[in-house]
């Protein structure tokens, strides 16, 4: 039988809020909710979801788990991301691949990556 990737969890203090941002950046639609908890996923049978389940602490300290969002345009990305609430952490770039560390409107980390010449 085995294993399969189907949601990936995000905590979270304000789901609905978490639901628009990540929506929004991703063009990922809401397919469902139950109290606390939220999830999008293209309407695609058998694609991984992003759920957001709602907790009471605030995040504290660095994810050991974040998505990696890729694009052909790694700064308009990024810039467009800036727009509708996430904040710029740190740039890097290793060889001909490049990303910039971002995160979320609640501090959750995440990367917007993509390769050729580094644009910065």
């Amino acid at each position: 039988m085995g294993l399969r990737h189907v949601f990936t969890v995000i905590d979270c203090n304000d789901v609905e809020a978490q639901v628009s941002f990540w929506s929004a950046l991703t063009g990922l639609d809401k397919l469902g909710e139950a109290p606390g908890y939220a999830w999008l996923s293209p309407q695609v049978e058998g694609a991984s979801v992003i759920a957001f389940q709602e907790v009471p602490e605030a995040k504290s300290g660095k994810n050991r788990v974040h998505l990696d969002l890729h694009t052909d345009d790694v700064l308009s990305e990024a810039a467009r991301a800036t727009q509708l609430g996430a904040s710029e952490v740190e740039r890097h770039a290793w060889d001909d691949f490049h990303w910039i560390v971002m995160a979320d409107p609640e501090g959750n980390e995440f990367c917007i990556a993509g390769g050729g010449a580094k644009p910065w």
